[in-house]
């Protein structure tokens, strides 16, 4: 487990525009919500949905000045990297989609001048108030994770031969109708290829390929449709479910050696919104990959830039008696993992800093430690030892958050 570094940092802001619930909208009127709180200045993705009070903190912390948007120096104007790092240990959660894509795309850019080539970007794809409502779907979030990626991946497409950046679906069927709803072409973007991971040969226009229905339940490779693109720099992998996650290994494996001499070095992929925490806990189930997927791939995958948000609820003894609160865990690379609790003033506090990413079990103690430090709930001693090992149980972390021999460390730094 890493170490908690406890810090009085400033609170970080986050305000939320509030959209109205409506039960049976108009596909038009659906669209035309979700776009203008997309379009809202005011309006944050990462807090969380309004079905959950959160706990209101009056605080020593409440009234010190935001610091958002802390500059982080550039190598180019000399900064060292504790420099960078420290910068980057200091940023402040984004307080729109502008913000996200500049400091996703910059923490991008900084891992992989470290020599990272397997990266995760993950943060909520649209606005809480959005992601409330009743008709919003699973393919609507889609929809803004696909469109997301394409502007990120505009900021490392460049011009020339070797320059380009493919953002990719699992496969040619949900490519085509994403290009078909989103009306746009393969090539949306100079240098942007929007496309799949698998991909049949050339001349081939069946629509109903039965190969591929045989592959996908046996789940052994994807028999030779998964090829790198020529030219291409980076991969932006969306929309991959767990039994599609073997597929992006492939591509990697293809990809990750150059050839001896050459000068070039060897392509990025991104895991885009995959939601990877969730998809872990598929691995090992029946027609899902093994666990050791985890330790031989997953593991060796970088976040540079991760925001979750997470809410619980906490039983007083004293009124109202159910507590709900709630937090998020936040990095932006080289900085490290912090945990930021919701004062429920439209702001985070920071509570503590962590080198090692911590886990889940190890998150919600930090924040539960915070509302203690408060006054907020009982101390551990009032509480007693057997109340709150109820409370927590015998485990508190998932499988692939043990220590685990043949696993990378890179998930988790």
């Amino acid at each position: 487990m890493g170490k908690c570094l406890r810090t009085s940092a400033s609170p970080h802001s986050n305000n939320t525009a509030t959209t109205p619930r409506t039960s049976a909208q108009p596909a038009a009127m659906k669209v035309l919500s979700i776009s203008l709180a997309l379009l809202s200045t005011a309006t944050s993705a990462f807090r969380a949905p309004s079905g959950t009070t959160s706990l209101r903190l009056v605080n020593r912390h409440a009234r010190v000045p935001l610091r958002m948007n802390i500059p982080t120096p550039t190598v180019e104007g000399g900064a060292t990297p504790e420099e960078i790092k420290e910068a980057a240990d200091k940023m402040a959660p984004p307080s729109s989609f502008y913000e996200l894509q500049i400091a996703s795309v910059r923490a991008a850019q900084d891992a992989i001048r470290d020599g990272y080539r397997l990266l995760e970007v993950e943060f909520p794809p649209l606005p809480a108030s959005v992601l409330e409502m009743d008709d919003v779907s699973a393919y609507d979030v889609a929809k803004a994770n696909v469109n997301l990626a394409l502007d990120f991946a505009k900021a490392f497409a460049t011009t020339g031969s070797s320059g380009k950046v493919a953002v990719m679906l699992p496969d040619e069927s949900e490519c085509n109708i994403m290009l078909e709803d989103l009306k746009l072409d393969k090539n949306p973007y100079p240098n942007v290829l929007l496309t799949s991971l698998r991909r049949s040969e050339e001349g081939d226009t069946r629509i109903f390929k039965p190969e591929n229905v045989l592959i996908g339940l046996l789940g052994r490779g994807s028999g030779g449709t998964v090829k790198p693109i020529e030219n291409t720099k980076m991969y932006v992998v969306v929309v991959a479910s767990a039994q599609e996650l073997p597929d992006i290994e492939e591509l990697y494996n293809q990809i990750k050696d150059v050839e001896q001499g050459s000068t070039e070095e060897p392509p990025v992929i991104v895991m885009y919104n995959l939601k990877l925490d969730v998809l872990r806990g598929d691995l090992g189930a029946p027609a899902f990959p093994g666990k050791d997927f985890q330790d031989r791939f997953l593991s060796r995958v970088k976040p540079v830039y991760y925001l979750r948000t997470r809410q619980y609820s906490r039983s007083t003894n004293k009124p109202p008696f159910i507590l709900n609160y709630q937090g998020c865990l936040f990095r932006s690379y080289p900085g490290h993992f912090q945990t930021l609790l919701d004062t429920g003033t439209g702001r985070y506090r920071k509570v503590c800093g962590n080198d090692i990413r911590p886990a889940l079990g190890e998150f919600k103690e930090q924040l539960t430690d915070a509302l203690r430090e408060e006054g907020a709930i009982p101390s551990k001693e009032e509480e007693g030892k057997l109340f709150g090992f109820l409370r927590t149980g015998y485990k508190t972390t998932t499988w692939w958050e043990e220590e685990r021999t043949e696993a990378g460390l890179e998930w988790r730094t």
